[in-house]
This record gives structure tokens, sequence and C-alpha cells, in this order.
């Protein structure tokens, strides 16, 4: 009886015993050091020469994505900016209002779910446009409310679109993305997230003050951008990786092998759509069951990511305004700084791990990164504040690795809704950061000369300093302890035999020539592009 081979990648499931345990963790010191440079790897420093290896369709690729993570981040951070502003407008505190920070972080799994399942079944392309349309939706209507109950209500459903993005964003720039660019376009793909804080923070000074609506404007601005995301992703087609993993599914068919041989094929009856989706939903069960460790341990990794940048981030405008007394014009000119450095840190310490390894590029931004908190934290708003937040961030900026690290260590029959799951959960774990510190802050109130207790002044930046110190630690150990598949084929063909081996019992399957015969030939995009 032929056996059904279903369309989905199965990999065997990792060897979780003390044996195997101890074998990986003594190989975590020697596989850091990176390998002797080769000709090629030397010349693949220059970043001119990387990015030329890029074609046209890659470029459109790699701009509409970017663009959409920009906007995602400036929405995202709207609230950061105009926190002080909401609450005095609905009669609130700042804590309160950032809890609609958190919220966001909290739901953006959901989305990252929906939006990232659908991506891998249906395509990159049209999941992206209902996700970026129903966000600009969502952010429009924000400039609407009137109560904190209507705030968080519409901050919560833009949390839940808001987090179907980053998945499809970096499955869009980097699946298509020639290896000896990965680094770099990863860097550059994830300092969108903080071009978007930029431009946030730039498009703050200019709208809030100078308009009669307030905050409420920026945030009808902010849905309109999104617009422009939309009919230049509708231009586009599909990338060469993903109609290459979904080749035989165009005609919605599976195919069968005969157990007494193992080479046996042809095509069987074709399935509906809805039958097809629900072979898919068992693969997605399949797959996580072989790759649960995988999956906890990136869902881990990405909360020290989250717990990094949001702990040295979100509340620095309060700190700047309610703390140190910055005038909105310093507070701009000290955000953006930040910003910058996150950007240079992103790119560069990205298309530096391209060489030196993922893992060790983190370890050692970790490093410095936790030698810069002491000025960085406690500068008192002198000369020196800029330069400490530029270069803190700059370390901060070893994220530029995220998109690209995440890639390449899931499976690539999952690689939208696993990738963006990861880092969504891993945005939950760290979803109440701003608050809580916030909250810690309120327990060291600034007193004044007579010992009393200055309202709205508290010290955050102990506060941040201690959080920031334990994140660094936390991220360090876990990069440390983790895996790494640098340089790994992002094309690895999406169709294997499914429990075959074990329905027929039949050893031929063993054959590795036999097995290649039922897999579908992947289609190398550098020949496609």
């Amino acid at each position: 009886m032929p056996i059904t081979v279903s369309q989905e990648v199965t990999e065997t499931a990792p060897e979780v015993s003390w044996a195997a345990t101890k074998t990986y963790l003594g190989s975590r010191v020697s596989t850091l050091k990176p390998p002797k440079l080769s000709a090629q790897e030397k010349r693949c420093l220059n970043p001119i020469y990387v990015l030329r290896q890029l074609g046209k369709k890659q470029w459109l690729f790699f701009s509409v994505a970017i663009l959409g993570w920009i906007w995602d981040a400036f929405d995202y951070f709207s609230v950061s900016q105009t926190a002080t502003e909401i609450a005095k407008d609905l009669d609130m505190s700042v804590a309160d209002i950032t809890w609609g920070l958190s919220i966001v972080l909290m739901l953006r799994s959901i989305g990252a779910i929906i939006f990232g399942l659908a991506s891998d079944r249906f395509g990159r392309k049209w999941p992206f446009i209902v996700n970026i349309a129903i966000f600009s939706i969502l952010e429009l209507g924000t400039g609407f409310v009137q109560t904190y109950t209507q705030f968080l209500a519409l901050r919560a459903l833009f949390g839940i679109a808001m987090g179907g993005m980053f998945g499809n964003a970096a499955a869009t720039a980097l699946e298509d993305c020639p290896p000896e660019a990965r680094g770099l376009i990863s860097g550059f793909l994830q300092a969108g997230y903080d071009i978007g804080n930029l431009l946030c923070v730039i498009f703050t000074r200019a709208i809030v003050p100078n308009s009669k609506h307030g905050w409420r404007a920026l945030f009808w601005f902010g849905a309109g951008p999104p617009i422009l995301i939309m009919v230049f992703r509708a231009f586009l087609p599909e990338t060469d990786t993903y109609i290459a993993s979904r080749i035989n599914k165009e005609d919605n068919s599976t195919v069968e092998i005969d157990p007494e041989t193992g080479l046996h094929m042809q095509p069987a009856q074709k399935v509906g759509t809805w039958a097809s989706i629900v072979i898919f939903i068992k693969g997605v069960g399949h797959t996580l069951k072989v790759h649960w460790l995988m999956f906890t341990y990136l869902v881990v990794m990405m909360a020290g990511f989250n717990f990094m940048a949001h702990g040295s981030q979100d509340l620095y405008p309060t700190l700047l305004k309610n703390q140190l007394k910055f005038s909105i014009d310093r507070s701009t000119v000290t955000n953006a700084v930040a910003t910058l450095g996150a950007l240079s840190g992103q790119v560069t310490i990205g298309h530096l791990s391209n060489v030196f390894g993922r893992r060790l590029s983190v370890i050692i931004s970790c490093v410095i990164g936790g030698a810069l908190i002491y000025p960085w934290a406690f500068s008192g708003g002198g000369a020196g504040i800029n330069a400490s937040v530029f270069f803190l961030q700059f370390f901060v900026g070893c994220w530029g690795i995220v998109p690209i690290h995440l890639s390449e260590l899931t499976p690539p029959a999952l690689r939208t809704s696993l990738v963006g799951v990861a880092y969504q959960l891993g945005n939950l774990a760290s979803a109440a950061s701003s608050t809580i510190e916030a909250k810690i802050g309120e327990r060291f109130p600034i007193l004044d000369e007579h010992g009393n207790h200055l309202p709205e002044e508290y010290d955050y930046g102990k506060v941040m300093a201690i959080f920031m110190g334990c994140v660094f630690a936390f991220t360090m150990i876990v990069m440390f302890l983790g895996p790494e598949k640098r340089g790994s084929d992002l094309c690895a063909p999406q169709y294997e035999v499914t429990d075959a081996q074990t329905a027929a019992g039949d050893e031929k399957f063993e054959d590795k020539e036999k097995v290649e015969e039922v897999a579908i030939e992947r289609i190398d995009t550098n020949l496609t592009r």
C-alpha cells in the first residue's frame, strides 16, 4: 500500500541526554573561536562589495521589508514619546500610560502566530499587506480616544496587528539574500526599528508642540505612510525561496511512495484547499514537536534581547524630561543621538557577525555595554551624556544579528511563523519592563535640600542602571550557551518523507540517494535573481 508523503520538512528530534548535553556544553568555548578567514571572507569585510552582491529584486524585497518594519516601530514609539502628554490629557499617571506599551508587547505574540502561519501557508505578500492595513487603521483610531479604557483597548488590538510584521519582514528581506550579505542586511533590517524611533522623535518634535490637537495629530499622521507601503508590496511578487518551497503545492497535490522500493512516486489525488490547510496544520504540530527545544531557546534568547532594548529605551525620554529637566529640544537631540548609536551598532555588529560569528559578536557587545552603564545612567545631564548614550546604544545594537540568527536557527517550513512567534514571545516576557522600571523608580524619589519628596520626580537612572546590568549579564550567558548556524542554507528543501521510515519499517529509506529522489530540488536564488 502506498504511503502518502506530507509536504513539510521533518528532522530528527534533538537527543536530550546527559552524554549529549555534556558534549554540547563542552563545545561552547571552542565554537566561539572564529575560523581563519579565507581570501573571499576578507573581501567580504568590505560592505560595499557585499552590497553589490544583491540583485534588483533582492533590493526591492529588502526595501519593502524595512519600510514595513520602520513604520511598525514608529507607531509603537508614538506612545513612549508622548506618554506625558497622553497622561495629562486622559488624567492618568505616566506609569498608567506605559501600560499602553506593555499591553502592545503582551499581545504581539498573538499577531505573530496569526500572520506568521498565514505567511507560511499562503505566501509573504498578501498577509503583509493585510497586516499593515490593519495596524494603520488602529493607529488612526488611537488619535480619537477619549478615555483611558478606549486607549488600552485600541493599543491591545494594535499589539495583535503589530506582532505579525517582524517574521514576514525578516523572511521577505533575507530569504533571497546572498549568504555573504546576510549579516549586513540583517543589521540594516533591524536598524529599521531604530529608524522608526528616530522618525518618531523628529515628527513628535515637529507635530505635537505645533498642532492644536497635540499628541493626537502624531497618531493621525502615523496612519498615512503605511498606505504607500501597501501599494509598494502589491507590485512585488513572492520571494523565490517561498516559490521554491511551495512549488509542488501549486496544484494542491501530494506524493505517494511505494514502501516496497522506497522509490516509486506518482501524483496522488488532488486535495481541496481546506484539506491542504489541515495537512499544513498537522505539519505545524509535527515541526513544533521536533524543534521544541530550539524554539524554547529562541524565546529565552529573545527575552534577553527585548529586555535589553526596552529596558534602555522606553523610559529614557521620561528620565530626560522628568528627572533631568531637559527641554523639548535638548531631549530630542539626546534621543536622536541614542538612536543613531543603535543604528550604527546594528549595521556594524550585524555585518561583523557574518565573519566573526553571531554569538561572539553579542557576547563582546554585552561586556562593553555593561562597562558603559555607569556613565550612561549617572552622567547627570552633563556634557558627556550624549557620548555615553551613543556608545551604550551602539552595543545594544548587537540586535543587528537577530533577524538572520533567528532565520538560520528556525526550520524552513515554518520560518515566518517561528521567527515571528519567538521574537514576540520574547517581547511578551519583557512586556512590563518599562512599567517595572517606572514602578520601582517610584521607590527612589528625588528629594530637595530639606529632604522633601519632589512631586513626580524619581531616580529612574539608578533603576535603569541596575536593570541593564542584569540584562547584559543574562543575554551574555544565554548566547554563550546557545547554538549557531551561521551561513546555513535558507533555501533548504521543503519536502521530505514524513514518518515514512516508521510507517514502512523499511531500512531502504536510510539510503540518502533514495530519499533525495523523493525531495524536490530547491531553486538556487542566485540563479533566479
